[in-house]
């Protein structure tokens, strides 16, 4: 049994093989995410091009594709969430696929997004680094004889508080 590259723990044959080779369609978002990866793994360029969304793939560069597919040595896949099902028509997948290229280990963290088109589900696009970190303004309280929080040295009532 060969484990499947993607890293569910599944034999490669009852994973992501049939949808790499058309047997099948990936169900779900996730799904799809994995075998395009199994996919990297194996330089299958033409499932790559053929799983992006129509209207996606006029700037799909086979060559590169490939070259990046063949000389990286591809270490691994995390998914960190995924939304999207046999009800929906769009999805998205958070992942990091790990891989070695150049003598240099590399993170790709991505937010990918996905759409069904005729029951069959393909990758859209993806915003690099992942989901954006939520921001939250943090105010600080100082009370009237406390150091004042600009790192003026002065009391806060004889500095900003006045």
């Amino acid at each position: 049994m060969t484990s499947c590259p993607c890293g569910s723990g599944l034999a490669y044959a009852g994973c992501c093989e049939p949808f790499i080779t058309g047997a099948a369609f990936p169900p779900t978002p996730e799904a799809l995410m994995r075998s395009r990866y199994s996919a990297f793994t194996i330089a299958a360029v033409d499932y790559l091009r053929d799983t992006l969304a129509p209207g996606h793939r006029d700037d799909f560069n086979r060559a590169e594709t490939e070259k990046w597919a063949r000389d990286s040595q591809w270490q691994g896949l995390e998914i960190h969430g995924a939304a999207g099902g046999s009800d929906d028509d769009e999805g998205w997948v958070d992942f990091t696929a790990r891989f070695r290229i150049e003598g240099r280990n590399e993170a790709h963290r991505e937010r990918s997004t996905f759409r069904r088109h005729d029951g069959r589900w393909y990758y859209v696009d993806g915003q690099v680094g992942g989901p954006k970190p939520e921001q939250r303004r943090v105010a600080v309280k100082a009370g009237r004889n406390d150091p004042c929080p600009c790192g003026s040295g002065k009391k806060y009532k004889k500095c900003c508080g006045a």
